[in-house]
């Protein structure tokens, strides 16, 4: 009789045990993101292994001056780490207190939002991709800077949780554009045009600052940092033509157009 029992239980196990990974690769809209709001909490929760700080890019198109509110940005998450079946989720963060910040929208049958449309996630029907676009919608008042976090999975395809591997990643820090958050910043580069090197004076005050060289479709193409005793930035690495110069300090940014020879 008791074998009989335990016979049923099994059978019982079995349903229940399709179902969850049905469950999984639909998306899940739990806490997994990775991010600090959501206490580290990944997709390794479901999945065996160990979540790594590789393979994730999170690119969108938010001016590096900063989002504007109550607007509609575009956002993707790519996994260059292989698998096939794979997953996603990405949330929205304050920097200065890692609350949930603004609204996703999915614009394909691969995503759906989730959790209040706090977060992002993928469907079955995006298993078969290592890439997800989708839009997200800034806050219509200041929050000041924000970051996309995202955990996603590469799969096995053998339909159980073991030998998967988890990747996290984050975006660029992203402040708004209000008057409050967005204070201009005034320095002086010289030469410009450059071929090797270029010296940035920041103004008095300022102890360090941090640099980024973006390209003429908006992608970083250099990242370092000078002072007021070390502001000499070496650009021969960078390709002919002409790149935005962001000089971003604790509470002020500034740009110019720089002419890289």
């Amino acid at each position: 009789m008791k074998k009989n029992y335990i016979f049923k239980f099994i059978l019982l196990l079995i349903p229940v045990s399709a179902f969850t990974l049905l469950s999984f690769s639909s998306g899940n809209p739990n806490a997994f993101s990775g991010s600090p709001g959501d206490s580290g909490n990944n997709c390794t929760q479901c999945h065996s292994g160990t979540a790594n700080n590789s393979n994730i890019t999170i690119t969108t198109n938010i001016p590096f001056t900063g989002y504007e509110f109550n607007t509609e940005y575009d956002i993707t998450i790519t996994n260059s780490g292989g698998g096939t079946r794979n997953g996603f989720q990405v949330t929205a963060e304050k920097d200065n207190d890692n609350s949930k910040v603004g609204t996703f929208i999915s614009t394909s049958s691969d995503t759906q939002a989730a959790a209040n449309d706090t977060r992002i996630i993928h469907t079955s029907s995006g298993n078969g991709q290592n890439s997800w676009s989708f839009k997200w919608r800034s806050p219509a008042s200041e929050q000041g800077k924000i970051t996309f976090y995202g955990s996603s999975v590469s799969g096995n395809g053998n339909s159980e949780t073991s030998g998967d591997q988890v990747f996290l990643g984050k975006s660029e820090s992203s402040p708004s554009l209000s008057t409050k958050s967005f204070n201009a910043l005034a320095f002086d580069m010289y030469p410009n045009p450059a071929s090797n090197n270029l010296n940035i004076d920041l103004p008095n005050g300022a102890v360090s600052a941090k640099v980024e060289f973006y390209d003429y479709v908006g992608k970083l193409a250099l990242r370092g940092e000078i002072s007021p005793n070390n502001n000499n930035i070496n650009v021969s690495d960078l390709s002919s033509g002409m790149y935005i110069l962001k000089v971003i300090t604790d509470n002020k940014i500034g740009s110019k157009k720089f002419i890289k020879q």
